[in-house]
């Protein structure tokens, strides 16, 4: 379970409620965050009843059945509906996760969607992430080789090789990770958060990059590497089942062997 500390200064009010259509009877209730900052007015929750009959069975198949058919102002994102993106991520249940891989039948009594905890907001569900994508370009995510490509193949791995980049290339940038992470919610303008330390180690473990030495200097810092407490919020809650808590333990590792 992941504290939320509201985007603003106050706590959210009682909303609309939003009744089913006459004649459905197999109804969840969505209670949902909604923010506008045009209006001046304060967060408010409202409610929505869903007849899950003629909806999906993902969380994310109600907030578009909501959007299109009951509030077409609700904003909120999303894209692949395949869990690859990571456009969806929300608050759902009290736990970061992404919407469109998340069963409405896992969810017992009312299901509360919010956005991710600890983010400004820019419309309702929608989270400013201006700074964790800032701190993603800052740790150069891309190949980094002084020696040439080969003429006539790709830089090639060893099976070995390839495998120790399992466990982090399918980050999907969801930030479920970074946003549940008590030292980014405290330090996030200078810790550089779970998210983007496993994305750097991800390029330190690759055998084609050669600047790996570099990299280690960009994060051998007291607050951008140092700020990990080891919670494991991060690994307990990453909807891709993965573990940035190892990955940040493996480069402190790295920067121990080289002192």
């Amino acid at each position: 379970m992941v504290e939320f500390m509201l985007p603003k200064d106050a706590r959210p009010t009682k909303g609309k409620t939003h009744p089913a259509p006459v004649g459905a009877t197999n109804l969840r209730t969505f209670k949902i965050y909604r923010f506008d900052p045009d209006t001046g007015e304060n967060p408010r929750i409202d409610t929505f009843q869903v007849d899950i009959d003629t909806c999906g069975p993902m969380v994310l198949d109600a907030l578009v059945k909501i959007k299109d058919e009951m509030d077409s102002t609700l904003t909120f994102r999303r894209s692949c509906r395949e869990g690859v993106c990571g456009s969806c991520a929300f608050n759902i249940d009290g736990t970061n996760t992404i919407a469109c891989t998340k069963p409405i039948a896992s969810i017992s009594g009312d299901i509360k969607v919010y956005p991710l905890p600890h983010m400004p907001v820019i419309k309702d569900l929608v989270p400013d992430l201006s700074v964790p994508y800032a701190q993603y370009a800052s740790i150069e995510p891309w190949l980094k080789s002084d020696t040439p490509p080969p003429t006539t193949a790709e830089r090639l791995q060893s099976t070995d090789e390839r495998a120790e980049l399992d466990g982090m290339w399918e980050c999907i940038l969801c930030f479920c990770c970074q946003t549940s992470c008590p030292s980014y919610w405290w330090n996030g303008d200078r810790y550089l958060g779970p998210a983007i330390l496993l994305q750097a180690y991800r390029w330190i473990a690759d055998s084609r990059d050669e600047a790996a030495g570099e990299r280690l200097d960009n994060v051998d810092d007291p607050f951008r590497l140092y700020r990990c407490h080891t919670i494991m919020n991060c690994t307990n809650t990453c909807p891709k089942s993965l573990n940035p808590g190892k990955a940040i333990a493996e480069i402190k590792t790295l920067l121990i062997k080289r002192r």
